[in-house]
């Protein structure tokens, strides 16, 4: 239900625009989010909380246990 109702947010997204100060017709908006959209930190947050949960699950069954920058030693996670 939840990711219905995100996708039926973006799909039915319209917009217009003015040329020479009149608005044209509306048309779909193809990709993205438009600017200023107040879903847009929603998503980060959820796409950023599975990117952790998944980081964190890696570094439980060691497979990973950091990187070196340079030469100075692993930046822990």
């Amino acid at each position: 239900l939840w990711r219905k109702w995100i996708k039926e947010c973006i799909c039915t997204a319209t917009a217009s625009v003015l040329v020479n100060e009149s608005p044209t017709d509306e048309f779909p908006l193809e990709r993205g989010l438009r600017q200023g959209d107040p879903l847009s930190p929603f998503l980060f947050l959820l796409a950023a909380e599975g990117l952790h949960v998944l980081m964190e699950a890696m570094v439980d069954r060691n497979l990973f246990t950091g990187y070196s920058i340079g030469r100075t030693a692993p930046v822990s996670v």
